[in-house]
């Protein structure tokens, strides 16, 4: 007879995975085998029902013929390695996530230092073509003495009295799932077993300093205002760990002429009423220097746009946009009594 596996989470037929994930761990806290007054048999039977029903094409199988057919699911699985379950669920759900290392069944998360967030301002021009600047940081960096060891250099490392060289230590307490069995790390070795015999005079033995470091932090063409980089590895050093990493937040200046739409750059131009009817010719500056020639057609309209090309903004291709005109009539302020009567004369033609 198969089993009911919705009776077993105690959920409806109808639950959402959400409900059925915390089924799963409000059970799976009370039957777990290491906790005192566990149920192995019965942690095992709400692994395979939540291996089933977490899993969309196994539970759609098991609704319709009360079984499943994938690899690993339906009658007969075998989940006699439950007592390792970092990773057996999947990414959807890690028993890690529950019960950390309150059992030491689970991997020990690896240590790292501190990231490091600042913004840094660049001109319109450089944000185009892109740039390198430099900054100081004052960070936690690994020692130069010793290299992170903490040792003296030519001294030997030592085994850890501590931890006898594990790295780790074990202990139990109680708490409200009863005696728990608990895996730290070592703290007087940061997990590495060793200790040194005689310790760095720069660092104290700790592998890491406070200092100022020069980093060099290369802005890409056609950046954007916003954008953050990362450098990886050029945060902030921890003993025995991996270096955190730097992040950016570039910041651009407004320019007083152009900006930007995606690989074009935008900018208008004021042209006579006389121009705008007859066509003339305007030189135009570019963001990267000369300034180009542009025609004007005869009776332009207002907001009407012309198009330079190659002359925006250079892009990851290592090609560049174009540089986009808008047009704008600028309309006199005062009218000659010539001016005037040319005007009468236009409107009398219907102009």
């Amino acid at each position: 007879m198969a089993k009911d596996y919705y009776t077993i989470l105690g959920v409806e037929k109808s639950a959402s995975q959400d409900e059925i994930k915390k089924a799963f761990r409000k059970l799976a806290h009370k039957y777990h085998p290491d906790k005192e007054g566990g149920d192995e048999s019965k942690f095992k039977e709400l692994s395979e029902a939540y291996q089933i029903l977490s899993d969309e094409k196994r539970r759609a199988e098991y609704d319709t013929y009360g079984q499943t057919f994938g690899p690993g699911g339906g009658q007969g699985a075998d989940f006699s390695g439950f007592q390792n379950f970092n990773g057996a669920f999947g990414e959807e759900f890690d028993l890690g996530d529950i019960f950390g290392s309150m059992f030491g069944g689970g991997q020990a998360r690896e240590r790292r230092g501190r990231d490091i967030s600042i913004d840094l301002t660049v001109q319109f021009r450089e944000s185009v073509f892109g740039t390198e600047r430099t900054v100081l940081l004052a960070k936690m960096s690994t020692c130069a003495v010793c290299t992170g060891t903490g040792a003296k250099p030519g001294t030997p490392l030592k085994k850890c009295a501590t931890c006898n060289g594990m790295g780790k230590m074990r202990e139990s307490r109680q708490s409200f799932f009863g005696t728990l069995s608990t895996v730290r790390t070592c703290e007087t070795c940061e997990g590495t077993g060793k200790i040194p015999e005689e310790k760095c005079s720069a660092c104290r033995g700790a592998g890491v300093t406070r200092k100022e470091e020069e980093i060099t932090i290369k802005i890409p063409p056609g950046i954007e205002d916003g954008e953050v980089i990362r450098l990886s590895g050029a945060g902030e050093a921890i003993p025995n760990g991996t270096t955190g990493d730097l992040y950016v937040k570039v910041r651009v200046e407004k320019h007083k002429i152009f900006r930007r739409e995606g690989s074009n750059l935008v900018m208008n131009l004021d042209v006579k009423l006389t121009d705008a009817l007859l066509g003339g010719s305007y030189e135009v500056q570019t963001i990267d220097g000369p300034a180009v020639k542009v025609k004007i057609p005869k009776s332009v309209s207002f907001g009407e746009m012309l198009r330079v090309r190659d002359k925006g903004v250079l892009n990851e291709n290592g090609k560049r946009g174009d540089m986009l005109i808008v047009i704008t009539i600028k309309m006199p302020s005062k009218l000659s009594r010539k001016a005037e009567t040319l005007l009468e004369d236009l409107r009398k033609e219907g102009m």
